[in-house]
């Protein structure tokens, strides 16, 4: 089976984990503050904050959005539920706005969906396709909101020459290291911000409100607490990994790119197959390479049964029960949610395995 995803694990990993693990301190410490300063140079921006999870940092934006009950939170229903789910933790509601054919929110859907009780809009980049970020920026500066991206899949993606993570946009981007991401930490996150206010309380936001920075008599008793917060620090461990992982990256994402590019040629023209990412503004990751396929279910069984791992990935959350509430109707997303499909992109797909793919789509199903 040629699989839709897999772990990029760097070779020199074992040692420098071992020598973390047995150093005597595995928490939050070196590793992770020498982690968040790679990232910093590598996106220009030094506002980060890494995390346990991707879905720890949506939730500390949301938080340093001082979003809460009564709120309301603009959204994709195209995506990872994690996406969604921090909305609900922050006792807000979620109000769904529709999605372009490139499977990301639609920016004229947003503005229409703006309320007084509107407090921030999340976008989230589809498989590592940037959405139109300048139309959004637009609505969140005239309704002064801010506005969060989930880059969960976004791992060195551009848009305008921009690098997702530098927040040239937003006020806030989101990173997942998630197994089988770009870059891998085994689990993990990072929230880029804006603004240093964000990122000074962001800090303690994510180790209880506690500021680990400040000199203590005693290092393990606190001092005043201001405002609760989360155990949602990275520690010393994932981060060995990240920085380890990071000689694999770019080397990866390239490969990605490479092989989305042959099979946007190859399938230019090619009967019951539509592909819609290719703004020539912006540049994907390409964590996913979705299609649009005539008879879904029949394509999916010829490819399973040809040894090609294809997948929805994500089902569209206003599907759920616990967003049923929410429920709206969303004509674009109705329009074409049933044909997509993604195929196999990744940095583990040889030459061979992607003309093998394109032959078997160009034979029919």
């Amino acid at each position: 089976m040629i699989p839709l995803f897999k772990v990029a694990m760097s070779r020199r990993v074992e040692a420098p984990v071992i020598e973390t693990l047995y150093s005597g301190y595995i928490g939050q410490g070196s590793k992770v503050n020498e982690f968040e300063k790679v990232l910093g140079e590598t996106f220009s921006n030094p506002r980060v904050l890494t995390t346990s999870a991707g879905t720890h940092a949506l939730h500390l934006a949301l938080r340093l959005s001082n979003i809460g009950p009564g709120d309301e939170v603009i959204t994709t229903p195209l995506t990872c539920t994690a996406t969604n789910m921090p909305i609900l933790m922050q006792g807000a509601d979620i109000v769904w706005a529709d999605v372009n054919t490139d499977f990301n929110i639609d920016h004229v859907s947003v503005q229409e969906k703006i309320t007084e009780k509107t407090k921030a809009i999340i976008c989230m980049h589809w498989g590592g396709y940037p959405c139109d970020l300048s139309e959004l920026r637009d609505i969140s500066k005239r309704h002064k909101i801010p506005l969060i991206e989930d880059a969960a899949h976004s791992f060195l993606s551009n848009y305008k020459g921009s690098l997702i993570g530098e927040c040239e946009y937003s006020d806030f981007t989101m990173f997942s290291f998630q197994a089988i991401k770009h870059l891998t930490t085994i689990d993990g996150g990072a929230l880029f911000c804006k603004r240093d206010v964000d990122y000074q309380r962001g800090k303690l936001l994510r180790w209880y409100g506690i500021n680990r920075e400040s000199l203590r008599r005693d290092m393990r008793c606190e001092e005043e607490i201001l405002e609760y917060g989360y155990k949602y620090h990275m520690n010393d461990i994932c981060a060995t990994i990240g920085l380890n992982n990071f000689e694999l990256v770019d080397d990866n994402v390239e490969k990605c790119r490479d092989n989305a590019l042959f099979y946007e040629k190859e399938l230019e023209g090619v009967d019951g197959v539509t592909i819609t990412q290719h703004k020539d503004d912006r540049l994907s990751s390409y964590w996913l390479f979705t299609i649009m396929v005539e008879d879904r279910t029949s394509f999916a069984y010829k490819m399973g049964s040809k040894g090609i791992h294809v997948s929805r990935v994500h089902e569209r959350n206003d599907k759920h029960e616990f967003s049923k509430k929410f429920r709206c109707d969303l004509p674009k997303l109705d329009s074409f949610i049933d044909n997509m499909i993604c195929i196999p992109v990744g940095w583990w797909v040889t030459k061979e395995d992607r003309e093998y793919i394109i032959e078997e789509i160009k034979s029919g199903w």
